[in-house]
């Protein structure tokens, strides 16, 4: 198989809600639908193959049976499958969070850090979210302001619309605000460290953890700024490069000529629908999640759709776990 329709793992945290099911066709039973990870060979959730002879199958298990150079050679400087792909509905105000470096979080966790960036899907129009300091704080005045139930005072809050674009580094406290839908292309890691969590309970009704001595350690306490020096992509870095692809009637990929040995290429719909033709006819609607494995050549789209599309870079200092 050269392009693969997966299925995705489904998350059903206390802050989710239907949107996923109801917009974007996702087959869950649950109350609640937070997450759905559409690209994964996390220990935590991996995505399912739902077509072909491999259907049923994770994806993990697929790419054991084929082997790695399914992948494309920039992934070999990983241990491990590199990114994790999902959609994330929020009905509700996410926790303050933080993630650790690679280094911390290997460390402390036995696993990657997080660094992750996050496209707008969709959004009220009061929503908003946290990104990063309003102003520099001592590691003092954080303890204190977490403490005290003052940390908002000094986050960056920050209205958002459809199609807004953040890139968060690992070490940058946030935390996405109620009534957004987000797609998140991040590191293949589930550490995440709980700040503030606005005294909400779990399941078991108590209140659900928070990671304060971690989150201390490994939090950058100076102001953040959007970075807008992704062009020509939507956004880059050494884990993995976005584009957006908006089509209206056929067109021929040429953004970056075929799907050629160095990476595989992950397309999700984040709106319309169409097929995809490489040497059988894939048909996609919106919120599809297609995997076209390296050297896969060249391919054809045809349709109405907005898609994120994720390659993995050549990186000669890649994270080696």
């Amino acid at each position: 198989m050269a392009v693969i329709k997966l299925t995705p793992c489904y998350k059903d945290y206390i802050w989710g809600g239907n949107r996923l099911k109801q917009d974007y066709h996702k087959k869950f039973d649950g109350d609640v639908l937070a997450e759905s990870w559409e690209l994964s060979c996390h220990v935590d959730g991996k995505s399912i193959i739902s077509q072909g002879s491999f259907a049923g199958k994770t994806l993990q298990e697929y790419i054991e049976w084929e082997g790695k150079k399914i992948l494309g050679k920039n992934c070999m400087q990983f241990q491990n499958f590199p990114i994790l792909i999902k959609f994330i509905d929020a009905k509700d105000n996410l926790s303050i969070q933080v993630h650790p470096s690679d280094e911390y979080a290997l460390s402390n966790e036995g696993q990657n850090g997080k660094t992750e960036m996050w496209y707008v899907v969709d959004c009220s129009e009061e929503a908003f979210l946290y990104y990063g300091f309003s102003k520099k704080i001592d590691k003092n005045e954080f303890a204190k302001r977490i403490k005290e139930d003052t940390l908002l005072e000094v986050l960056n809050k920050v209205p958002v619309k459809k199609g807004d674009v953040f890139f968060i580094e690992a070490g940058t406290i946030h935390a996405i605000g109620k009534d957004i839908v987000v797609a998140e292309i991040q590191q293949n890691s589930n550490v995440t460290y709980r700040v503030y969590d606005y005294g909400r309970v779990g399941a078991d009704g108590k209140q659900r953890d928070l990671h304060i001595e971690k989150a201390l350690e490994v939090t950058n306490r100076n102001p953040k700024v959007r970075s807008d020096s992704f062009e020509p992509h939507l956004g880059s870095c050494k884990y993995f490069t976005v584009d957006k692809l908006v089509l209206d009637g056929k067109f021929m990929r040429k953004m970056f000529g075929k799907v050629d040995e160095d990476s595989f290429l992950h397309i999700l719909v984040i709106n319309g629908n169409g097929t995809i033709v490489n040497t059988e006819e894939v048909s996609f609607e919106k919120g599809d999640s297609i995997l076209l494995t390296a050297s896969t050549g060249e391919f054809e789209i045809s349709g109405n759709c907005e898609a994120l599309l994720t390659t993995i870079p050549y990186e000669k200092s890649g994270i080696k776990k």
